[in-house]
């Protein structure tokens, strides 16, 4: 009987259907635990959490002398200050900073007296010509990473500065999806081993070389198999062999129509023949079968029709098994978000954030400290700012270097806003519903909410801005900035704001008043932020002066940074939200029930990563997790408020 192939469909149907085919048999990623140092180009298994905070004590952050920055207020180039050897400490970048100081002066800021010098520090005065805020040149517990805030999303690809930020952060061993195990099994009586000298009729075996190269580069474990001879016992037993060991098999060479090509008989004794035949050229005879989960693709024998199978058809399955796209580098030209500056003397790297909101990809400059590791955790692209440029303004197109591919980039949900640790947990719901589409968000503040609304910047971004005159929140914000409309107000969750203070309260701290006296000291939110807000109403609601709260303008850009540092002592309370302080094992004084809503944009609205976003607060997952944060009350998240049009 004349040889017949079982099937003869298109590529994208039948990759579609084997996928499906092989998921409804039980295929799904494995995961096992490696350690950090091991966990290089490895894929998540499930969202990653700092056990720690970073850097973990008050570090120095230059070398010099640390006090208390109120020992130097009023020096200036008229009135210098001072010190006696008592009064200060000689430290070393990176040293713990000691007991009863909150700031470092640099050694090139102190004047010595005459016949004393640097060599002379620790036992003579010293002369300070400017002042100094406190934790002025220190980093602080928590200036880095937080304890309890999400590192990675599951899914994502482990990059090196991921796993210096995770040993930063107290993780020791990481949960990754195993890396799919593919046997290769090379085919034919005539095929040999490579050797410099083949005798005529010796087709030398390189293809399993060349597949294993392609396997290992898109994060799989490829398995070489000896050569089996064309006998159809053999090769049956190669097949079952494999599907034993490994979760893909590749039966290199008799797919075709020859006398000697046995490979899908063997595939159907094993397993079950899915597809003998594809639309493509090089590549028809490939043959797609499985034995319960594990896929066997029979691969042809020349090596071009077997990269093309391997590429189109194996890659896929991989990339199934492994949860994750393999990365694509390139350059592209984004618009920044906000203004870049830099200084003359280097050419600088500043990572970013990209997302692609409407047309235009648009580049936020991320943290570019230097102990910041996390900023390159978070980074989408590098940008590059040449020597002899003072920088760049916002509006302006720059080249971006991307460290993950630019269709992720494209699929990303771009946040600018107010921070909230619910924006990461939705981040992981969009993110484990549908692996192609992340989120990218920046915290900047209510008001950055509304100003990157107007320049068309961003998907969405959550704002709980209260109105003093009124006492409503955000909508009459948005009539005043949006007064020919163009963007929606969508609910979202009400949470309670309150003083964050150390376990059992021992200060007895009970409103803002409480802290305006001298000894006490307090964090606060930054300028624009709806927190900041909140705290400037009860001061002038309460006739509190500000100043007179030591702290009230040592700002912190999130809820989690806050309470890590009402955590560590560095200050008696912290404005913030109930979630961040159940997060630290504080107490908390409650203040006010807040609304926080999501502000977005019209020219948003229908894309799919705000659709996804819409779903996800209308999910059961959402309000089980807000009510497990704690300090968070549900009503009908995802419904508009209302449409400013």
């Amino acid at each position: 009987m004349a040889f017949e192939y079982l099937s003869n469909v298109e590529l994208e149907e039948a990759v579609g259907g084997f996928l499906s085919a092989l998921k409804e048999r039980g295929a799904k990623p494995r995961t096992e635990f490696v350690p950090v140092g091991e966990s290089l180009g490895r894929v998540t298994a499930e969202p990653l959490y700092a056990a720690i905070s970073a850097p973990h004590y008050h570090a120095c952050a230059m070398d010099g002398i640390a006090l208390a920055a109120s020992a130097t207020f009023g020096a200036t180039a008229t009135t210098p200050v001072t010190l006696a050897p008592e009064d200060y400490v000689v430290v070393d970048t990176g040293d713990p900073l000691p007991q009863g100081c909150d700031a470092v002066v640099m050694v090139e800021d102190l004047v010595y007296a005459e016949g004393d010098g640097v060599e002379n520090l620790g036992s003579c005065p010293v002369t300070l010509f400017a002042s100094i805020a406190p934790w002025g040149n220190v980093r602080q517990i928590g200036e880095d990473i937080c304890a309890g805030e999400m590192l990675l999303t599951s899914n994502v690809r482990i990059q090196p500065a991921a796993m210096g930020a995770m040993l930063a952060a107290g993780v020791q061993e990481v949960p990754v999806i195993a890396r799919p195990r593919v046997g290769i099994i090379p085919t034919g009586d005539e095929v040999v081993a490579p050797s410099a000298n083949p005798k005529p009729g010796d087709v030398m075996e390189f293809n399993s070389t060349i597949f294993s190269g392609m396997v290992r580069q898109w994060g799989g474990e490829p398995v070489v198999y000896p050569i089996v001879a064309d006998k159809p016992d053999l090769v049956r037993d190669a097949v079952a062999k494999s599907v034993a060991e490994c979760d893909i098999t590749l039966l290199n060479a008799g797919s075709s129509a020859g006398r000697d090509d046995y490979s899908s008989r063997a595939v159907g004794e094993v397993g079950q023949v899915l597809y003998h035949g594809i639309a493509i050229k090089p590549g028809k005879p490939a043959i797609l079968g499985c034995a319960g989960p594990k896929a066997i693709v029979g691969v042809p024998g020349y090596p071009v029709s077997g990269i093309i199978v391997v590429e189109q058809i194996v890659k896929p399955i991989i990339e199934q098994l492994l949860g994750n796209n393999v990365p694509q580098a390139a350059t592209v030209r984004a618009t920044l978000a906000r203004p870049c500056m830099s200084s003359l003397k280097y050419q600088e790297f500043v990572r970013v954030r990209l997302g692609k909101v409407g047309e235009k990809l648009v580049a936020t400059p991320l943290s570019r400290g230097a102990g910041v590791v996390t900023s390159f955790v978070k980074a989408d692209g590098l940008m590059t700012v040449p020597q002899n440029v003072e920088g760049y303004e916002a509006g302006e197109e720059v080249d971006v270097s991307l460290l993950r591919p630019l269709e992720d980039i494209e699929n990303s949900l771009v946040v600018i806003g107010s921070h909230d640790p619910l924006i990461d947990e939705i981040a992981q719901f969009i993110h484990a519903r549908d692996a192609a589409l992340s989120v990218a968000s920046t915290h900047v503040g209510s008001m950055g909410a509304i100003v990157a609304a107007k320049r068309g910047e961003n998907h969405c971004g959550g704002i709980h801005l209260l109105d003093e005159a009124t006492g409503a929140y955000n909508e009459p914000y948005l009539q005043k900035h949006f007064p020919k409309g163009g963007v929606r107000q969508v609910e979202c969750v009400y949470r309670q704001q309150g003083l964050m203070v150390a376990p059992g309260n021992p200060l007895g701290i009970r409103s803002l008043a409480d802290l305006a006296v001298e000894g006490r000291s307090f964090v606060n939110r930054q300028k624009g932020s709806g927190t900041r807000i909140l705290s400037d109403y009860i001061c002038k609601q309460e006739g509190i002066d500000p100043s007179k709260i030591y702290g009230y303008d040592h700002e912190e850009f999130t809820h989690t940074a806050v309470a890590a540092l009402v955590e560590a002592g560095s200050a008696d309370a912290g404005m913030g939200i109930y979630s961040a302080a159940k997060m630290y094992g504080l107490d908390f004084v409650p203040i006010c029930e807040e609304q926080y809503d999501l502000l977005v944009p019209d020219y948003a609205w229908g894309t799919p990563m705000v659709q996804a976003l819409l779903s996800v607060l209308e999910s059961d997952e959402f309000r089980a997790r807000m009510q497990e944060l704690g300090g968070y009350r549900v009503d009908q998240p995802g419904s508009v408020r209302r449409h400013y049009e």
